[in-house]
């Protein structure tokens, strides 16, 4: 086994907040060119661009894990991961059933648009990404569960937009797969004050929505190679499969 560089954490230009030159191969170039070997694309209630992001990664030798970071009912952020095109696809109407009517503004938020292979646009979404689905935390738990996703909660030492600070209470008895801390600290400083985490697997990224950010803040694999069976072993701590992030 050997150890594996990756950011879990990156939103294309497909996120309203994300910058219009986050494009899937530019993405997956700038990995590259900082030495990440796994990347995870978590636009904001879409998978739209995980595909495409993942067809780049083959070229350029970037394992790409795609999905999406879903807004909870409670306005918690949660990344999910799938590994087929089946259960990716089955999760993208399942966040389009869910997604309120709420339009995009674009003066105000952004565009919101996908592209194809020559850069051009083929599908501008309407309604606003971000917003709050109508599922709550346990449902979209379970949805992404059922579809042999992995479903982590998003930068939970964060006041605003996660599971901690929106729902004024820890439901850790959720089937998680992991937990995803910021750059503003460390696994050790998170553990001296919330220790009923201790036995969780902690990630750590960028939540890239610039270029400069891509790789910023990154996590290490210890596994035998990228993959998606990989990575859940060395999320749930099997096999002699660990993940390593900065102390």
């Amino acid at each position: 086994m050997r150890l594996f560089k990756a950011d879990l954490h990156i939103h294309t230009l497909l996120s309203p907040c994300g910058d219009l030159d986050m494009t899937p191969d530019e993405i997956v170039r700038l990995a590259k060119k900082c030495g990440l070997d796994i990347i995870g694309i978590t636009d904001h209630n879409s998978t739209k661009h995980g595909k495409l992001a993942r067809e780049y990664g083959r070229q350029a030798g970037v394992y790409v894990l795609t999905g999406a970071e879903v807004t909870t009912k409670e306005e918690a952020h949660c990344l999910t991961f799938f590994d087929s095109d089946e259960a990716l696809d089955e999760f993208e109407d399942f966040l389009q059933d869910n997604l309120p009517e709420i339009m995009n503004d674009v003066e105000k938020f952004g565009y919101q648009v996908q592209i194809d292979h020559e850069q051009n646009i083929i599908y501008q979404e309407p309604k606003f990404l971000p917003s709050a689905l109508r599922k709550t935390v346990e449902e979209i738990a379970e949805k992404v569960h059922a579809l042999n996703g992995l479903f982590i909660p998003a930068h939970i030492d964060r006041l605003k937009f996660s599971i901690p600070g929106q729902l004024d209470f820890n439901p850790f008895d959720l089937e998680i797969d992991a937990v995803e801390i910021s750059h503003n600290t460390t696994r050790e400083k998170y553990l001296s004050k919330n220790k009923y985490l201790k036995q969780k697997t902690f990630i750590q990224s960028s939540d890239a929505h610039y270029p400069h950010q891509i790789g910023c803040t990154f996590c290490c694999f210890n596994i035998e190679t990228p993959s998606f069976d990989e990575i859940m072993l060395a999320l749930h701590q099997k096999e002699g499969r660990s993940v390593i992030i900065q102390e």
